[in-house]
Formats: structure tokens, C-alpha cells, sequence
């Protein structure tokens, strides 16, 4: 006979297996990404531009412009120059070759392949070469052979040493830290102040106000870092930290009201009325009761904006001088060690996970509020 446990308490429902997997399925979507960066941060330049992450533990097909070395002899058929692309000790298998780098594997391994003005070049597949020129004169400078090999799958920490050894990077982590914590702890105190008076005192226009708050939420604020910055030069601060401090509250101030305020409204209203009553004032019920009952919310937008601050580079780039001292860690990475082209891969993957160690340690120190915040005021 069939029976139902749909309905039995304690049975589990047939849906949950599928939330389990889903659950699974996007835990580990999320984590390919994070994975493709760790892993490319243990890989050089060249092994990033032949293969992707995924194929990191396998050898790898790359190409390589090798200088010929030695001198050239005359013979019958002309100036021959001959050797080893691996060097005299050196051992290894080409899979290809050719004599310009637009053609870098036009030969295999074995044939003559024709170039230029008559020249030849023969290449065995241990590395092994002749060069053949007919001119009458030997050339002015030895030739630029290409070969494609066959690379077996290394791993470096070079890219991890470039960022930790660069000269500099210690002040750039202080000035991070110097950003990073006003600028965390200034809008956390204005906006408790200010979420206390949206959610429990009555004034004109409160409701505007907090209509007003909701509002900013979505202005991108690329829109004000123009008029931010020359305001900040028309009263004297510039481009210096207190101005990006200034300019993160400024940025953070909607988001941490917003958050505090749902949280401090959902608080039990007979605590704060039985405080009132018994003669508390406002600044006593909001730093006695509210705050300690705050903390979660608290802790929730610390971790925003600590992981905002850390992160940024354009508020950096805009209000903090260009000269190297005061760089943060985030302008130091992209205009000093990745350059104007930013093309080493490898760099700023390493970078990337050097960067985030003091924000993942911020992250899991306090993730338990997380939630708890985020919920504020969602259930009554």
C-alpha cells in the first residue's frame, strides 16, 4: 500500500533532495572561479597564455623565439651555421619550427623549410639545426629561430615573491589600513545616530528623510566623484586621506542608515518605552540599549564596507595623491607591478589572493552577524 510522509512530521521531503543539490551546484560554481585565480597564480606569463587554468596539471604546447648561437662557416652551399636551440646540456622535444615569428611553427621536425632570399633551415626534433645562407658575405647577426615544444606543468611561487618583495608594498599595505579603518568606523557612527532618530524619534519630514535615504541607494556614485573632489578642494583637503575618508562615509551613509535603521525598528518597543519611563533620555536608551542590540546590524555593514574600502582603486586613484607614498595596495598593484598594460596574468592573480587575506580574516571573524543584519527587519 502506498503511504504519503509528506505529511508526517519529521519525514524529509522529496524536495529537499533537490535543494541539497542545488545548493552544491551553485556552492560550486561559485567556488570555478576562485579556483581558475588560485591556480593561475602558481603559473608564469607563458604558461597562462598557451592554456587556460584547466589545464594546468598536463604539458602544454608554447611556442619560443631562441637566438641562434655560434659563428657561421662558409661552405660549398653557402655560410652554415649549426647547433642546439636547447644548448650544449640542454634536452628537449620540438613538436614544430620556423624561421620568423609569424610563421613560428610552419615545419616539422626533420624537413627544410624554405625562408627567405634563399635561406634554409633544417631541425631535427631533439633541437638539433642548420642554418644555410647563400649570400656571398656571412650576415651581420646570427638569426631568430622559433620552435614550438612540448612544456610539462610547473608551478612557481615567483608571482607571489614579485608582489611581497616589491619595494614598497609594505607602505602601500599601511596606507590601506589607514583608508580602510575610518573609513569603516566613521559612517558606523553617523549612521547609528542617524538610524536611531529615523526609527524612534518624531520629527518633521522624518518619512521624506528616509525616502531621501532609500533614494540614494541606487545613484552610482561615479556621478558625484567630480563635484565631490573639487568641493573638497574648495574648503582645503584635497586630495588626501581625509578626503577619501570623507568620501567613503559619504558613499557608505545610505547603505548603513538603511541597514541600521530596519534593524533598530525591529527592536522590542516596551524595552525602549520601559526605559523612557523610567527617566532615560534618548542618548541613554540609544547607547545602553539600542547599540549593545544593534551589533549585529553592525557588524553586517562593518564587513561591507571594510571589504568596499579595501578593495576600491577608483575612489583611491581619484582622492588620494598619484605620488608612490601614498599609494593603498590596490593603485600599487595596478600602476606599479602590472604597468600601463596590465597584461601578466599571473601578477594579479597572486595579488588578487595577497589582497583579500586580511578581508577574508575580517569576513570570517564576524560572518556569524552576517545574516542576522541582512535579515533586520524582514520578519515581524
Amino acid at each position: 500500500m502506498a503511504t504519503d510522509d509528506d505529511g508526517i512530521a519529521g519525514a524529509k521531503s522529496g524536495l529537499s533532495l533537490v535543494t541539497n543539490i542545488s545548493v552544491v551546484f551553485l556552492v560550486l560554481l561559485w567556488l570555478v572561479p576562485t579556483i581558475g585565480l588560485l591556480v593561475s597564480s602558481f603559473r608564469d606569463r607563458d604558461a597562462i597564455s598557451a592554456s587556460g587554468w584547466w589545464n594546468a596539471p598536463f604539458a602544454t604546447e608554447q611556442n619560443f623565439a631562441v637566438p641562434a648561437e655560434g659563428e657561421f662557416v662558409q661552405t660549398p652551399d653557402g655560410f652554415v651555421l649549426e647547433g642546439n636551440v636547447f644548448g650544449e646540456d640542454g634536452t628537449g622535444e620540438i613538436t614544430a619550427f620556423g624561421g620568423r615569428r609569424a610563421e613560428p611553427t610552419a615545419f616539422a621536425p626533420g624537413e627544410t623549410g624554405e625562408l627567405v632570399r634563399g635561406r634554409t633551415l633544417t631541425m631535427e626534433a631533439n633541437g638539433d639545426y642548420r642554418y644555410v645562407d647563400p649570400a656571398d658575405e656571412p650576415p651581420r647577426r646570427n638569426p631568430t629561430l622559433y620552435i614550438g615544444t612540448s612544456v610539462p606543468p610547473s608551478f612557481t611561487v615567483s608571482n607571489y615573491d614579485t608582489i611581497l618583495t616589491s619595494a614598497g608594498m609594505d607602505v602601500a599595505f599601511i596606507n590601506t589600513l589607514t583608508v580602510t579603518i575610518p573609513a569603516t568606523i566613521i559612517p558606523i557612527l553617523i549612521a547609528a545616530f542617524a538610524a536611531y532618530a529615523l526609527a524612534w524619534m518624531d520629527f518633521p519630514f522624518r518619512g521624506t528623510i528616509i525616502a531621501i535615504i532609500v533614494g540614494l541607494l541606487v545613484v552610482p556614485l561615479q556621478l558625484a566623484l567630480v563635484p565631490m573632489l573639487s568641493f573638497h578642494n574648495q574648503i582645503g583637503i584635497g586630495q588626501s586621506f581625509y578626503g577619501i575618508w570623507f568620501a567613503h562615509t559619504g558613499f557608505g551613509l545610505p547603505l548603513a542608515i538603511y541597514l541600521l535603521r530596519n534593524y533598530m525598528v525591529g527592536l522590542p518597543r516596551d524595552i525602549i518605552e520601559s526605559a523612557k519611563v523610567d527617566g532615560a533620555t534618548d542618548f541613554q536608551v540609544f547607547t545602553k540599549i539600542v547599540l549593545p542590540l544593534s551589533f549585529p546590524a553592525l557588524a553586517s555593514f562593518a564587513i561591507f564596507q571594510f571589504l568596499w574600502t579595501w578593495n576600491d582603486l577608483l575612489v583611491a586613484k581619484v582622492f588620494l595623491p598619484s605620488n608612490s607614498e601614498s599609494w593603498v595596495m590596490t593603485v600599487k598593484i595596478a600602476d606599479d607591478l602590472l604597468g600601463s598594460r596590465g597584461g601578466d596574468w599571473g601578477i594579479l592573480a597572486a595579488a588578487a589572493f595577497v589582497s583579500i587575506a586580511i578581508p577574508i580574516l575580517v569576513f570570517f571573524t564576524m560572518q556569524r552577524y552576517l545574516v542576522r543584519g541582512l535579515l533586520a527587519g524582514s520578519v515581524k
